[in-house]
């Protein structure tokens, strides 16, 4: 089971991260209109593992029982190829600049930086979701055969928000105690540890509980859409001290996704064009690869062959680059990504005719 319409969110989110990433501090960007939302779209990292949970029980909902190895197997095939891709694209660029360090790639090799102090943003920034990530795709085959299929999603209301609820609390203390370590991470670690974001990812797989419960309800949901949209707005431009970086955000993020996916207003129509589902396809790529985009084409060698200037080309500059994530994105999702899955998927069910 697909719902479209929320692909093209991805990509919204993905390319709100990069121009967090990019755009952040450059007056283009910083004006006192866009300021707020550049400088907090880190947030589309919340959004992208709370609609992860989401996704994951959508995807696996009639199942009786997930086998472990074989759920494995297909995240691996789905996120692996282009995660390798952008690590070893940047050992090239890191070996060249003599500037590499083996233990980080290593680290990044593994997908378990985000476990190891002041290691989470090594190598490529950008891969730490990732490795938080990997967490939740080890677990969630536990999560769904011992709880999701044996208690009613009503039932798990309960526990899945009150620990959520303690997550904020306990995440809002230890992140504000700037100078108390934590079995040697550092409250910075704490923004990018796994078990801080578990919160996130188990009330996305609530809401895909409830959808799939409440699936009928269909219907035009357009105006309670574009004024979630607006509260989101509102909560970074006036955060009043609190932090969203660790899932506070589900509390707006949570109907947004259900509202979509039950929608069969304007925003569907649109958000279901091919065009739309495309760019969302695309958008993992656009992801892990923002880093790769731009430390290959560096301010030095923009000037260096173009004769671009850092500041004074900076707009051109930055959406030239984007442009080339965009078009490499789509080459790598459809001669990287979706081949590369579809042989190891191949490859299994082969197998598994064979052995039976």
């Amino acid at each position: 089971m697909r719902i479209e319409q929320l692909t093209f969110t991805r990509f919204v989110a993905a390319v709100l991260i990069v121009f967090h990433h990019f755009g952040t501090g450059k007056m283009h960007f910083t004006n006192e209109y866009t300021r707020f939302l550049f400088k907090q779209a880190n947030v589309g990292v919340s959004y992208f593992f709370i609609l992860s949970g989401f996704v994951m029980i959508i995807a696996y909902h009639k199942k009786m029982h997930v086998n472990f190895m074989d759920y494995m197997r297909n995240r691996f095939a789905r996120i692996y190829p282009v995660y390798l891709l952008a690590l070893l694209s940047l050992l090239a660029l890191f070996v060249i600049s003599n500037q590499v360090s083996y233990v980080d790639f290593v680290l990044n090799l593994f997908m378990v930086q985000t476990w190891v102090p002041s290691k989470a943003l090594v190598f490529n920034n950008a891969a730490w979701s990732l490795s938080v990530e990997l967490f939740f795709y080890v677990l969630f085959p536990l999560l769904y055969n011992r709880f999701y299929t044996k208690i009613n999603y009503k039932k798990l209301i309960v526990p899945i928000v009150l620990f959520w609820f303690i997550s904020q609390i306990l995440f809002h203390y230890l992140f504000f105690q700037e100078s108390y370590p934590i079995l040697f991470y550092s409250t910075e670690d704490l923004k990018y540890h796994p078990v801080f974001h578990l919160n996130e990812f188990l009330i996305g797989n609530l809401a895909g509980l409830y959808f799939i419960n409440n699936s009928n309800k269909i219907k035009n949901y357009d105006i309670f859409i574009f004024s979630l949209v607006a509260l989101v707005l509102l909560a970074l431009k006036f955060p009043i001290g609190l932090n969203f970086h660790n899932g506070l955000l589900a509390v707006l993020f949570i109907p947004l996704i259900i509202l979509i996916s039950l929608n069969n207003g304007f925003i569907t129509k649109l958000f279901n064009k091919k065009a739309f589902i495309f760019l969302g396809e695309i958008s993992y790529g656009l992801y892990i690869l923002q880093f790769v985009v731009w430390g290959y084409i560096s301010d030095y060698r923009l000037n260096k062959y173009f004769g671009l200037d850092k500041a004074e080309d900076f707009l051109f500059c930055f959406f030239l680059r984007l442009a080339i994530l965009v078009g490499i994105s789509a080459l790598s999702y459809l001669y990287i990504e979706t081949p590369i899955r579809n042989k190891i998927k191949s490859y299994a069910n082969r197998k598994k005719q064979h052995i039976n």
